[in-house]
C-alpha cells in the first residue's frame, strides 16, 4: 500500500500508536512525511534538526546504558545506530514507506522502498516531535526505538560489519577469503532482490543471503557463514 496525498486519521491515530506520541499539530507531521519531490513545504528543514536530536538522543541513551564503555566505542556504537541502513530498517518498521508523500515520479520509480526517502523521513518525523514536544519527547521516542537493539548487543563486534568480521576470523586462522557470488536476481528494476552465496572452501561452508543490493546480500551471507564456522 502506498501512502495516500492526504493523510487519513485512521492512518494517523495507527502510527500515533506506533511511535507513542500524538501529534497535536497534524500539519506538522505532514511536513515531516513530505518529500521534496511532492513539493514545498518538505522535511528537508526537519530532517536537519532531526538528525542533530537523534544523535543526542541516542548520545545519551548510550551514556547511561553503557557506563564502563570508553568514548570511541560509543562513537562506533552511535554511529551504527543512526547510519542509513540502520534508519532505513526503523522507518520500514514504523511503516514511514506507505505515509511519505511523494511526487509522481519518485513514487513510480518505488520511492517508498528507498533507504535514503525513508532514513530522512524518520530524521524529519524526530525533527518534527522536538519542535513540538521538546527534547524529553525525543529522548522518550528514541528510547523506545532503540532499546530493544541494545538487548542483544554483542560489543565484541562493535561496529563491524559482518563481511568485515569473517575476514578477520578467517586471516586471524590463516583461512583463504571466502567466495561471493550471486546465484539469483529478481523483482522490478526498482525493487529488486539479489541471492548471493557466500563460500568457504577450508570449512565447506555454503551460506547464502538475501538483499535490495548485492552488498547487502553478500553482507547476509557473511553473516550466515560467520555464525557457522565459529562453531568449528
Amino acid at each position: 500500500m502506498h501512502r495516500p496525498q492526504n493523510f487519513p486519521v485512521k492512518d494517523q491515530s495507527n502510527f500515533f500508536h506506533k511511535i507513542g506520541y500524538v501529534f497535536k499539530q497534524p500539519e506538522l507531521l505532514q511536513e515531516a512525511l513530505t518529500h521534496r519531490s511532492f513539493g514545498y513545504p518538505n522535511n528537508e528543514r526537519l530532517e536537519f534538526l532531526g538528525d542533530s536530536a537523534l544523535n543526542c538522543a541516542v548520545s545519551a541513551l548510550l551514556f547511561k546504558e553503557f557506563p564502563l564503555l570508553p568514548e570511541g566505542n560509543l562513537s562506533r556504537l552511535r554511529a551504527n545506530l543512526v547510519n542509513q541502513q540502520a534508519l532505513f530498517e526503523l522507518a520500514s518498521a514504523l511503516g514511514l514507506g506507505d505515509l511519505i508523500r511523494l511526487g509522481e515520479g519518485e513514487r513510480k520509480s518505488g520511492g517508498h522502498y528507498r533507504p535514503s526517502i525513508l532514513a530522512n523521513a524518520l530524521e524529519a518525523v524526530i525533527g518534527a516531535i522536538y519542535l513540538e514536544g521538546g527534547f524529553i519527547e525525543v529522548e522518550n521516542f528514541v528510547n523506545n526505538l532503540y532499546k530493544p537493539l541494545l538487548q542483544d548487543l554483542d560489543l565484541e563486534t562493535l561496529g563491524k560489519d559482518p563481511k568485515t568480521m569473517l575476514q578477520e576470523y578467517l586471516q586471524s586462522r590463516r583461512v583463504a577469503l571466502p567466495e561471493y557470488t550471486v546465484i539469483a536476481t529478481s523483482g522490478e528494476a526498482h525493487r529488486q532482490k539479489f541471492r548471493v552465496e557466500c563460500a568457504i572452501a577450508k570449512f565447506n561452508v555454503r551460506a547464502v543471503g538475501e538483499g535490495t543490493s548485492r552488498r547487502r546480500a553478500e553482507q547476509e551471507a557473511a553473516k550466515q557463514a560467520y555464525e557457522l564456522i565459529v562453531q568449528y
